[in-house]
């Protein structure tokens, strides 16, 4: 067997790393494409973290971008086909991480909720999404509620 060699799971941490990374492929596989200035109207990040994190998933390969030569200048970002592989791991690690810490009693930050909406999380995370307040269309819970 040889020795050395890359950690599956620290290649997965480090593709993944970044607080916005993982919201931002949720984000482009649903809408199909994204635009640099529509994801800063829609996720509560930065210009500059966004433009490194999305620097970063086009260097490891799971997020193509595409220029286009306009004036004023426009690019998309799309998921490559390993991005697409990608997502329903991500899928499972949402809804398994809303269940967890809703059964610690934690505080679930209300940006975990932007466009998580719709199935397969609405149909999977029902009862808790009921119990936080959180309805189809809503991108926070309700004020005043917290985990049981």
């Amino acid at each position: 067997m040889a020795e050395g060699g890359k950690n599956p799971y620290q290649y997965v941490r480090h593709c993944l790393m970044g607080k916005w990374k993982m919201s931002i492929l949720h984000y482009i596989h649903y809408a199909g494409v994204m635009r640099f200035t529509e994801a800063l109207r829609i996720l509560p990040v930065t210009e500059k973290v966004l433009a490194e994190q999305l620097r970063e998933l086009v260097a490891d390969g799971l997020v193509e971008r595409i220029p286009y030569e306009t004036l004023p200048p426009k690019v998309e970002y799309v998921l490559t086909e390993l991005g697409r592989e990608l997502i329903p791991a991500l899928d499972t690690l949402y809804i398994w991480s809303i269940r967890r810490l809703y059964q610690l009693g934690e505080h679930i930050d209300p940006d975990a909720f932007l466009a998580h909406d719709i199935p397969p999380y609405s149909t999977e995370l029902a009862d808790i999404y009921r119990k936080l307040g959180v309805a189809a269309g809503e991108a926070e819970p309700e004020q005043g509620q917290e985990c049981d």
